[in-house]
């Protein structure tokens, strides 16, 4: 009963920006902790930022923290996370996932296939 779905993926030049988009069907995402995750090849899948209770409870990685910023709008059931002066070390695929109980800052607590999008390519590269 629970998919997410993300969107916004693509090329993009180092310093530029992306979008992405992860929409939730089945599940209203205010009663979710909602996490971005990115996986570059031949590395393990890393927590970047999440989300809890519509923004009242934030997190990101040092990695993208200043650069990143994750938002939710409930009138859509869709959480965004705002990517901006990327670098080529942003490349990855990028995931969202869903955690019933708070903010998921790790793929282990992720419970099956079902709490987890498809992913969505980020390259970052001139």
């Amino acid at each position: 009963q629970l998919q997410l779905v993300e969107s916004g993926g693509g090329l993009v030049q180092p310093g530029g920006s992306l979008r992405l988009s992860c929409a939730a069907f089945g599940f209203s995402l205010d009663s979710y902790g909602i996490g971005w995750f990115r996986q570059a090849p031949g590395k393990e899948r890393e927590g970047i930022s999440c989300i809890f209770r519509s923004q009242r409870n934030t997190y990101y990685a040092d990695s993208v923290k200043g650069r990143f910023t994750i938002s939710i709008d409930n009138a859509k059931n869709t959480v965004y996370l705002q990517m901006n002066s990327l670098k080529s070390d942003d490349t990855a695929v990028s995931f969202c996932a869903a955690d019933p109980d708070e903010c998921p800052r790790y793929s282990r607590r992720i419970r099956g296939l079902d709490y987890w999008g498809q992913g969505t390519l980020v390259t970052v590269s001139s």
